[in-house]
């Protein structure tokens, strides 16, 4: 398949550690449900008035060098015009977490939009499934998007901090308006530990898109088209709720969208691909009869191996402003706002 070159919509360079941590949450709004093989051990139904600040931390301003790193045009703020939490949202399980980007002049910014991390109060690693139930009902036009992702908690010995992309990145869901029948789920890594420093060309990203009507990785992948989309088109990520996962093993991470795994990245050479031999390999496979893009490798060097390490949770809306650097592109002019994203729960569970 095609290399992907895509970026995401939020990055930030640097990341300090956090948490280590996946016991068993005490949370009073546990969801009365069982994955087999796994016992919940965090989770995030959204059911109370307020945004959970024991969970989450809001990410405000607008990022690296003004625009989170990738030409953003909004300014993150905590206002509930921005991040809330709502009833009676069609087909939930009961609150959702509603974050909507809008366009309005704030501080110094023409559109806001709203972020949520748990850095510093819960990370997850190797063993655990990390999933969520989203519908992004109003990402449909260039220059909306959402992402469901996760950044490195610890950093190496006798370091300051992680650079990226040394770190690693984890996007489990990221969805644009720009791309409406699919889902991108993705690594970010790099291929030299260059002394912990950051290098432009120092990245490597291996990425796969799920199609919503097929229900796996398109034949070929998209381009930009097809927006906006209508209220009732039934094969856009827009037009109902998704299970978005990620599945952590020791070896490998696999992608999924409502059960069915569509990527799966191997931490080795030679893992995926045999013989090794020292490329970042990826190509689609046909497994259970679904094209499965796989990928290889991230392990390049010895320093740190990214996914071998514990990773915080983001929720995170955005506004492109730029169409070479902006995963999704600039935005429309004709773009419809307010645009929300309704978040049904967060969950994570840990393989018995």
């Amino acid at each position: 398949m095609k290399k992907f070159s895509y970026l995401i919509i939020s990055i930030t360079l640097i990341y300090f550690s956090g948490c280590k941590d996946s016991t068993t949450d005490p949370a009073e709004d546990k969801p009365n449900n069982d994955l087999a093989g796994y016992d919940l051990v965090w989770s995030d139904e959204f059911n109370s008035g307020n945004l959970d600040m024991t969970k989450w931390s809001y990410e405000t301003g607008t990022g690296v060098s003004g625009d989170w790193g990738t030409g953003q045009l909004d300014r993150a703020t905590n206002r509930k015009e921005n991040i809330d939490i709502q009833t009676g949202i069609s087909d939930a399980d009961g609150g959702c977490l509603v974050i909507t980007t809008r366009k309005e002049h704030y501080i110094d910014r023409e559109y806001t939009s709203g972020r949520i991390t748990t850095s510093g109060k819960r990370a997850f690693g190797p063993g655990n499934r990390i999933e969520a139930r989203i519908w992004p009902k109003d990402v449909k036009y260039k220059g909306q998007g959402f992402a469901f992702w996760m950044m490195p908690s610890e950093k190496p010995a006798g370091q300051d901090y992680i650079m990226w992309p040394q770190g690693g990145e984890i996007d489990i869901m990221e969805y644009v308006g720009a791309i409406p029948y699919h889902n991108l789920g993705s690594v970010h890594y790099a291929w030299s530990w260059e002394n912990n420093e950051y290098k432009e060309w120092n990245h490597a990203h291996l990425g796969a898109y799920y199609n919503y009507s097929q229900q796996q990785v398109p034949p070929v992948n998209p381009s930009y088209g097809g927006y906006p989309v209508k209220d009732d088109q039934v094969n856009a990520g827009s037009y109902r709720f998704h299970k978005y996962a990620f599945e952590w093993f020791t070896d490998r991470m696999e992608f999924l969208v409502d059960d069915a795994v569509y990527h799966i990245h191997y931490f080795n050479d030679g893992a995926g691909f045999s013989p090794a031999n020292k490329q970042d390999e990826q190509a689609a496979k046909s497994i259970n009869n679904k094209r499965t893009f796989i990928s290889e490798y991230s392990n390049h060097f010895n320093e740190w191996h990214p996914f071998e390490h514990y990773f915080f949770i983001i929720l995170s809306a955005g506004v492109g402003g730029n169409d070479n650097k902006t995963y999704g592109g600039a935005i429309t002019q004709d773009a419809v706002f307010p645009c929300s994203v309704y978040i049904d729960w967060v969950r994570v569970y840990k393989r018995k």
